[in-house]
Formats: C-alpha cells, sequence, structure tokens
C-alpha cells in the first residue's frame, strides 16, 4: 500500500512539473549550453510519463539547438531515463494496483501474450513500429516477468530510428523546412503503411478462423 501511494505521488509530482513548467523549461532548452544539455534529458524523461508536449516537436526543437548527434544523445538518455523510471515503478510501485486493473481488459491480456513471447523482439517490434502504444508497452513489461536489461537493450535499440530522423529533421530545420517537414512526413507514413497491413492481416485471420 505504501509503495502505491509512494509511486502515484512520484508520478504525480513529475507531471505536476511538465505541466507547470513547461515554458521555462523550453526557453532553458533553447538557450543552448551545458545546463540545458541536461535540462533536455530531463524534460524529455517527463514527457515519456505525460506528453506535455508531443515528443516529435520536443525532440526536434532539440536537434535544432544541439544538431543531430548531440540531439540523438539528448533526446535517447532522457527518453530512457523517463522510460526505465516508468518501468520500474510499474514493477515495483503500484504493481498489484495496476495488475487489477489492465489485466480485466482482453486486449491488455493479448499485449501481454505477444509481448512474453520472444520479448527481445517483441519489444524491439514495438518500439520500431508503434502497433501498442509505448506507456501500455512499459507497463505491461514492468508487470511482467521480462527481464529489465531485456527490456531495455531493445528499446534503446527501437527508439533510435525515430529520435536519429527527429534530430535530423529538427536541426535541418531552419534550412530546408520543406525537407524536415517531408522526412518526418515520409517516415510518419511509412510507419502509418506498416500498421495499416500488421491491422488488415490480423482482422483478415480472424475473418479466417470465424467461417
Amino acid at each position: 500500500m505504501r509503495k502505491g501511494i509512494l509511486s502515484i505521488s512520484i508520478f504525480i509530482i513529475i507531471v505536476a512539473i511538465g505541466l507547470l513548467q513547461k515554458d521555462e523549461l523550453l526557453a532553458l532548452i533553447k538557450e543552448g549550453g551545458i545546463v540545458s544539455f541536461f535540462i533536455s534529458m530531463l524534460f524529455v524523461a517527463i514527457c515519456v510519463f505525460f506528453p506535455v508536449i508531443p515528443f516529435p516537436v520536443l525532440a526536434g526543437v532539440i536537434g535544432g539547438v544541439f544538431g543531430t548527434t548531440q540531439g540523438v544523445i539528448v533526446s535517447l538518455t532522457g527518453a530512457m531515463a523517463g522510460t526505465m523510471a516508468f518501468f520500474i515503478l510499474s514493477r515495483y510501485g503500484f504493481r498489484d494496483y495496476a495488475k487489477r486493473k489492465l489485466m480485466t481488459k482482453p486486449k491488455v491480456q493479448e499485449y501481454e501474450s505477444f509481448l512474453n513471447r520472444n520479448s527481445f523482439m517483441a519489444i524491439l517490434t514495438c518500439r520500431l513500429i508503434p502497433i501498442i502504444p509505448a506507456p501500455i508497452v512499459t507497463i505491461i513489461c514492468g508487470l511482467s516477468k521480462v527481464n529489465w536489461f531485456v527490456f531495455f537493450s531493445a528499446s534503446t535499440i527501437g527508439k533510435v530510428p525515430n529520435i536519429l530522423i527527429l534530430s535530423y529533421a529538427g536541426a535541418s530545420f531552419s534550412s530546408n523546412k520543406l525537407f524536415s517537414f517531408g522526412l518526418y512526413g515520409g517516415y510518419m507514413l511509412i510507419i502509418f503503411l506498416i500498421n495499416f497491413v500488421i491491422i488488415y492481416r490480423k482482422l483478415a485471420r480472424e475473418r479466417w478462423t470465424k467461417q
């Protein structure tokens, strides 16, 4: 009970900081410099818990301030710090409460079954192609028996392509806005088409089994 209360309190505090200090944190990020470097990581980590700013916008801004290479390092480090904090809170904090709530939903049980089959590849696929919302992946993995290192390594590798594209688009924005929008738009179109094919094939299989 105490763990649950403490975990929920931490979660609320993190979200509150993001919501109340959003403009100040963004201003510090845009200033550049060493302080901005660490503030950027912190803000990205906060946005893992609650997207006070859409991640593509935030990662693009960070890429524009620091350039592609440093932008990737900042965004990836912040994203993984937040993701692992969320994972730990799910596993050791409000585990019993969250499991009771989530396991009553058939869809979540289906996700858990998918993520428990060859965990590394399942998590990597979900990070590369977000067929399951990222927070749901983190919570389910936290509640399951997935090894933390498997979760960390698969999530890190899976986040790299998206962050790399966002950082590069952000770094290129001031010199070529059309290219930046086109780059990320093309990437999102590819993700959408892959998701569409996966969902279509799943629905087709379900119709076939019912016949």
